[in-house]
């Protein structure tokens, strides 16, 4: 992998699997990704519009607003074990122009309307950088 993403055109990384599997992913989410997405997908509870599973580089977020650059990572129990690989995904996440919110999927199944405020805090921080 390069070491700036930046030098590579996206569309390079727009390739047909990837684009399949994601479809795949949002046809299949987790519990706590399914539960999280029932309120994400209101455009009022964030005021911008919501995806899920989007491709973002070379990487498939969980989701994605777009208007603000903002990643949102569901980190359940296939993230164990993969702290360093998750680093480097939000580090060249951040090399693209995002903002990473990550949060446990615990959290969400435990409190999800505490996470969709956190989230809702996260947006309003970056509409107004």
């Amino acid at each position: 992998m390069p070491k700036s993403l930046l030098a590579i055109p996206l569309t390079l990384f727009r390739h047909e699997h990837q684009l399949a599997y994601a479809r795949q992913m949002r046809r299949g989410p987790t519990a706590s990704e399914r539960l999280l997405w029932s309120r994400l997908r209101q455009r009022t509870v964030l005021g911008f519009r919501t995806k899920r599973q989007t491709v973002v580089g070379p990487y498939i977020a969980d989701f994605v607003v777009p208007s603000v650059r903002l990643v949102i990572e569901v980190d359940g129990s296939a993230h164990f074990g993969r702290e360093l690989a998750d680093a480097r995904r939000q580090a060249d996440l951040e090399l693209l122009g995002y903002s990473v919110f990550r949060v446990s999927a615990e959290d969400v199944m435990r409190d999800v309307g505490s996470v969709v405020r956190s989230i809702a805090a996260t947006v309003a921080v970056l509409r107004a950088a």
